[in-house]
């Protein structure tokens, strides 16, 4: 595969374009590891870079894609050999280097991953970035404290991609999980991939005091803004927030009071990390972390829907996990 097709975010004039176009081996980036892509995934930093909603890339012009799935070409990492299955997500990928969006990536090999038995391509693809952030979250927050037997774990955001792998790993993991969304009309999706109760999202705003009703043991948060300041002001004693998108803004209001008088824990979740914790996390997605319903989470697309898709998904009119299949084999 010399020339391949690809989808590139370019900007000119200060306006952000993306179009499809033919690339070639040359024009690869810097990299260890030459993945064929036979699967990439459209997150919400996606959507926002390809539109230019946010200013996501920082190098123009940029093949868009954070995530990607396939297998190994050729490699200069002893980690790696052609014919691997592996998964490649975070760091520089599709935001200062070329990501997924291509039939072919060159890459540094930290940021690329092994598909452990037990999953497929698939599904290494539907967990993709979001589901290793949430996975993630679910680690940092037992190591918190967070246990089945402690109460109630609130998830916003509910059928977004992130909440929706996390759901699937908590309510496997024996928590109560709340699901709470704007969307009350994907209740039974969110009640078949394991939530005990699905609420409207706008019953978390309650009153304006600096401590409302002690509610949640847990809560994972993907709106930031307003919707994590009232999180705060609810969780139990000891409770734990993982905080891990900002769909509703950056910037949220709050007092030191629940931190101090109910020991509540802020845990903010960058999944930028290095290959030891990657590789253990990777491992735990196939065993312990597995989600049980990701045939349900995904939806299936052909390359050619990318740009239509990215704008569903720019515009909030999406659910769990959109995958673009790049003429992948299953």
């Amino acid at each position: 595969m010399d020339t391949f097709r690809a989808y590139l975010i370019s900007r000119q004039d200060a306006q952000v374009r993306a179009a499809f176009t033919d690339m070639d081996r040359s024009q690869l980036d810097p990299g260890d590891v030459v993945v064929r892509i036979d699967y990439a995934s459209i997150n919400y930093k996606d959507a926002l870079a390809a539109t230019g909603k946010a200013p996501i890339i920082r190098r123009y012009p940029c093949v868009g894609g954070i995530d990607a799935a396939g297998t190994v070409e050729s490699s200069n990492s002893p980690r790696f050999k052609p014919g691997d299955t592996v998964i490649v997500h975070s760091h520089g990928f599709g935001v200062s280097q070329h990501g997924g969006y291509a039939g072919l990536t060159r890459v540094p090999a930290d940021w690329v991953n092994l598909v452990p038995p037990g999953l497929s391509a698939l599904d290494a693809i539907t967990i993709g970035v979001a589901g290793y952030t949430a996975g993630l979250a679910v680690e940092l927050m037992e190591h918190n404290g967070l246990a089945p037997s402690r109460g109630k774990v609130v998830v916003n955001g509910a059928s977004g991609g992130v909440a929706s792998i996390a759901i699937d790993m908590l309510a496997q993991r024996g928590y109560e999980v709340v699901a709470a969304t704007r969307k009350t009309n994907e209740r039974d999706y969110l009640l078949g991939l394991g939530a005990a109760e699905v609420i409207d999202s706008a019953s978390l705003s309650v009153g304006k005091r600096p401590l409302e009703a002690a509610t949640w043991q847990g809560a994972v948060d993907s709106l930031g803004g307003q919707a994590l300041a009232d999180l705060i002001r609810t969780m139990q004693r000891d409770g734990v927030i993982a905080s891990l998108g900002n769909a509703m803004g950056i910037e949220f209001t709050s007092t030191v009071l629940p931190f101090i008088l109910r020991g509540v824990r802020l845990i903010g979740v960058n999944s930028d990390n290095e290959p030891p914790l990657r590789a253990r996390l990777w491992e735990r997605f196939a065993t312990d972390l597995k989600p049980r319903h990701l045939a349900k989470i995904a939806r299936v697309a052909p390359f050619e829907e990318l740009p239509a898709l990215i704008e569903e998904v720019a515009g909030g009119r999406i659910k769990g996990r959109t995958v673009i299949e790049m003429g992948a084999r299953r």
